[in-house]
């Protein structure tokens, strides 16, 4: 499987997921962004057995764009670390249904896992296994009736900018598990855009960036 690579040196590799990948986890025969990685360091630094790479971010399986894999246990630690203290900038592309009102603005709620549907879900602050979910966002352009907007992650829960996006009436095209009824051509229409950290080892500012994918030129995004 080709790897679409936006940064790697001798402690980082940074790729971008193609939609329809797990980043790891899946069931048994089943391909992951993960192994495609470790298959792509196997052949590239010609590295016999087994290849060491951390996941210290992931996206969900629909999803597209940067994820940061730590090619040492150290670089693995303190990106870990970073990304727990929210020091580091997450940056999204969506697109929604509908006309989102008011252009910009904060989304703040408590979620949840729902058990029985297997789903995140809006619920109160007191609900056993509630967290606090937190973005800001702003409208780009309108899109054929549908909004593109720039989503900066405060918080990183699990389908956060799915539920939160769905709860407010606008769900991402595609993402039928959170209510859209409109079609995307592959996964669901977000995209991890921008990630921003300091290098684990040189502590030097990286900001990786991940061209979006073809198939949002056929819902008529272009920027």
């Amino acid at each position: 499987m080709p790897l679409d690579v936006l940064y790697e040196d001798n402690h980082l590799l940074a790729v971008s997921k193609p939609a329809g990948l797990a980043t790891m986890g899946a069931a048994a025969g089943k391909p992951t962004l993960l192994e495609a990685a470790k298959q792509y360091v196997r052949q590239r630094y010609q590295k016999p057995g087994n290849v060491y790479l951390g996941v210290v971010s992931r996206l969900d399986t629909p999803v597209t764009g940067a994820v940061v894999l730590a090619r040492t246990s150290k670089a693995a630690r303190r990106l870990t670390e970073q990304f727990r203290g929210r020091q580091v900038r997450k940056i999204y592309w969506a697109l929604v249904e509908g006309r989102i009102e008011p252009e910009a603005g904060e989304l703040v709620q408590w979620i949840a896992h729902d058990d029985r549907l297997q789903r995140m879900r809006v619920v109160g602050p007191a609900v056993p296994g509630a967290r606090e979910a937190r973005l800001r966002y702003r409208r780009l352009e309108l899109v054929g009736g549908n909004s593109l907007l720039e989503i900066e992650l405060q918080t990183g829960r699990k389908h956060q900018i799915r539920l939160q996006l769905s709860d407010r009436g606008h769900p991402i095209l595609g993402d039928r598990k959170y209510g859209s009824q409109r079609p995307f051509p592959a996964g669901i229409a977000l995209h991890a855009r921008r990630l921003a950290f300091l290098h684990p080892v040189r502590r030097e500012p990286i900001e990786l960036e991940a061209p979006l994918p073809s198939s949002w030129r056929e819902c008529g995004v272009y920027i």
